[in-house]
């Protein structure tokens, strides 16, 4: 079973300099010779009054990078006039923004770009998707497979989080079962994680990347600035190299093992969890039951369905009780919600 070295991109959010790119990128080399060199040249930024990249200008920094370092380099494609630019530099790993692979329009766009290269040029690119703002896996995989038909054979997916209502702590909630579930459907597609996206500031991308590997995910994109605090986009959640490498020694080496090498202790716990879900299964079953037999009571009362300040009540009451044990008000919300939608299924 082999310890493999995991995917690494690291640079900056923005390539804002000739300078800022070349040390940045010599410094993370002395550490991480393997890494590719990631750098934002286009920005589809929410405002019109932050920075949205150097543009094309940045190109010849990157090649910078890769003639003088060797370092191979990746940049993110918004349009498919930026691809080509990209290509006619000799630039091959391309990311798909969270914001454009939302959008199938803008997707196919790209793809159809793509499509039009030969076969020998195509084999060189390597497509890099993150997934779309909101939790639609749907839409990540439609992505992924507009790629794979316009002829593209390396693509790897990336988690970056996701918005939802329930931020908390995070600046995009991590919601690990997606990339799970995008594992388990494609065992075979190189996933990686995205921390400086779903953390939002540094004091919390150590431990993201370590739940990244815990996961089994095949390595990590993430945010490297010289000098973060003087940073023209995401300063919070940009490392320092120092901090990455330090990041990186820390980094446990997570293999897989096949079900024949599995000790008797892994077995027995995980009998144990068999058996805890088989109750828990039936608890819901039981409490669907009861919300139907309710739903039948409130129409021969002609009562609306939905009671929300009953709901809220429970919701409250639930999450007190939770952080008394210790559980995060996220799960609490989401497992409520799930329950409390299907039960409104079911009286209806």
């Amino acid at each position: 079973m082999s310890k493999q070295t995991p995917i690494l991109l690291a640079g900056p959010c923005s390539a804002e300099t000739q300078e800022q790119v070349m040390q940045t990128a010599q410094q993370i080399h002395t550490f991480a010779p393997h890494a590719i060199f990631r750098a934002g040249l286009w920005k589809p930024r929410t405002s019109p009054n932050t920075f949205a990249g150097v543009g094309q200008e940045g190109l010849e920094w990157l090649i910078q990078v890769q003639q003088t370092i060797g370092m191979q380099v990746a940049t993110e494609v918004v349009t498919p006039e930026h691809i080509q630019l990209c290509w006619q530099a000799g630039i091959h790993h391309l990311w798909i923004g969270a914001r454009t692979t939302a959008n199938p329009i803008m997707v196919q766009a790209l793809a159809d770009a793509l499509r039009t290269m030969n076969m020998q040029e195509k084999e060189q690119i390597t497509i890099y998707i993150k997934n779309p703002i909101n939790p639609d896996i749907n839409l990540w995989i439609g992505a992924l497979e507009r790629f794979q038909q316009a002829g593209i054979n390396h693509i790897v997916a990336v988690h970056r989080g996701f918005s939802t209502l329930y931020q908390g702590e995070w600046r995009n909630a991590p919601m690990w079962s997606v990339p799970i579930e995008l594992k388990r459907r494609y065992p075979h597609l190189p996933l990686l994680c995205d921390p400086s996206h779903i953390a939002g500031d540094t004091k919390r991308i150590e431990q993201l990347a370590h739940e990244a590997m815990m996961i089994g995910l095949d390595g990590l994109m993430i945010e490297c600035h010289h000098c973060p605090q003087q940073a023209w986009s995401d300063a919070a959640q940009q490392l320092t190299p120092t901090d990455l490498q330090v990041l990186l020694n820390n980094l446990p080496k997570y293999h897989q093992q096949d079900d024949t090498h599995i000790d008797t202790t892994l077995v027995q716990l995980r009998q144990q969890i068999d058996e805890i879900d088989n109750e828990l299964w039936q608890l819901v079953v039981k409490r669907l039951e009861i919300a139907q037999t309710i739903g039948e009571y409130k129409r021969t009362q002609q009562m609306p369905i939905l009671q929300r300040e009953r709901y809220e009540a429970i919701l409250q009451k639930r999450i007190e009780w939770a952080k008394e044990q210790g559980l995060s008000e996220d799960i609490v919300r989401r497992l409520m919600e799930t329950l409390h939608t299907e039960s409104v299924k079911r009286q209806l």
